[in-house]
């Protein structure tokens, strides 16, 4: 039976040099779709923001001349040599200098405390780029979280492998072709998941306390970032992720509702861990006309600035609207629920979300390799940091693993009752 292990989380944001992110990251909480096995994420959590400049990859080297934090401080890394010269002459085996570099790098920024600071490598980088953009590639098509101390199945996805064997929400996941996981985090059990297409993965589960194992053959998903539904003439859009395309595509969606005589929007942000902060601005735009969405400071006031609704663009405004969330809807959707919250837009149903309220910088390396450095807090428009706390909602209704597994859903009920 697996350990219960301590769950942690993460999303971000950036200086003008390098990108900012409003989103749950790898290594924490955030939601993973392990159709890749990686989603979104669900651990979802949250990945790059580009919150106005471009960049490239020498930004964060000249982030001196461009705007970044200068500071004279350097670090004498004479005692580390000595470390790695006694280890050279006494070490029973080969050493790898690169590997050694590598994990310098990721203790030194792991040394700093802070659960949302961390190193990635080339592969660590480009596996989360492609989390944040939806490219989720193959896997067997569940969403998982932390919960309880363990890693759970938190929802299977329609037409994909899991659900059709049975794998079922609340399932502990335990070993992965025999390899026992379970002490791993989130974004390690995604990695020992996902594959290649066509590709086999023996999945063993606890559940009620037993185990039980299937044997998936991985498939490619489709994992779009915003789709709609309509019940009569209330529309509910879904939103899985903020990417580069969301904010276009849901405002394609609301256009359409209209269109068809929707008076009644539910927005569901149940699952989603966030992405890029033009998204979310984007969204929120729909709603909100030329306000403030989500303003960040620092310490040191180098990285306060405020994020602005585009102006004259609220096709929405007015309209009857419900946002749906849970206790993995982080970062990115929170600064969304928040303003309509905080503006008196929408209502929100369902229950208290992630709470991540910190701002992180994405700095990228001509190696590869990405730096994510927290630089300040972000807070609504009302002044509010929901770090640690989440939004509660206007109206608590929770939803268990067996109503997901019967497919009921009793917070979408209520919202379309409201």
């Amino acid at each position: 039976m697996p350990n219960k292990k301590t769950a942690k989380s993460t999303k971000d944001s950036t200086s003008n040099a390098t990108r900012r992110l409003y989103y749950q990251s790898p290594a924490v909480e955030r939601k993973v779709n392990l159709t890749t096995a990686i989603i979104v994420g669900a651990i979802a959590l949250a990945a790059g923001l580009i919150v106005g400049l471009n960049w490239t990859p020498i930004s964060s080297s000249l982030g001196r001349y461009l705007g970044g934090k200068n500071t004279a401080d350097t670090i004498d890394f004479s005692s580390l040599n000595t470390i790695y010269q006694s280890l050279a002459e006494n070490f029973d085996g080969n050493l790898e200098k690169s590997k050694l570099i590598e994990g310098a790098k990721r203790g030194m920024v792991e040394a700093a405390g802070d659960d949302y600071t961390y190193y990635m490598n080339e592969t660590e980088a480009s596996d989360f780029e492609k989390d944040l953009s939806g490219d989720v590639g193959a896997g067997i098509g569940v969403e998982i979280g932390s919960r309880d101390g363990f890693v759970k199945v938190l929802r299977t996805m329609p037409d994909n492998p899991a659900r059709a064997a049975g794998v079922l929400a609340g399932d502990i996941i335990y070993k992965a072709d025999d390899e026992d996981i379970s002490g791993l985090s989130v974004d390690e059990v995604a990695k020992k998941l996902r594959g290649a297409e066509g590709t086999q993965v023996k999945l063993t589960v606890v559940r009620d306390n037993k185990e039980i194992s299937f044997d998936l053959t991985r498939a490619t998903i489709n994992n779009v970032s915003a789709y709609i539904d309509y019940r009569g003439k209330t529309a509910i859009i879904t939103l899985t992720r903020f990417d580069k395309d969301t904010g276009t595509l849901t405002r394609k969606l609301a256009r359409e509702a209209l269109d068809k005589g929707c008076d009644k929007f539910i927005l569901d942000l149940r699952g989603n861990g966030g992405g890029y902060v033009t998204s979310a601005r984007d969204v929120a735009s729909i709603w909100i006309d030329g306000k403030v969405v989500v303003e960040q400071r620092s310490a040191n006031g180098i990285y306060n600035e405020k994020t602005y609704a585009t102006r004259g663009d609220a096709i929405l405004a007015g309209k009857k609207t419900i946002v749906l969330v849970n206790g993995s809807t982080a970062s990115a959707s929170e600064i969304v629920a928040g303003a309509l919250k905080d503006y008196n837009l929408a209502t929100i149903i369902g229950e208290k979300t992630y709470g991540k309220g910190s701002v992180q910088s994405l700095e990228s390396f001509l190696t590869g390799e990405m730096l994510r450095v927290t630089i300040a807090k972000w807070y609504t428009p009302n002044g509010k940091n929901i770090d640690k706390e989440g939004i509660e909602p206007d109206k608590v209704v929770e939803r268990t693993f067996e109503q997901i597994n019967k497919e009921e859903d009793p917070q979408l009920d209520a919202a379309l009752n409201e």
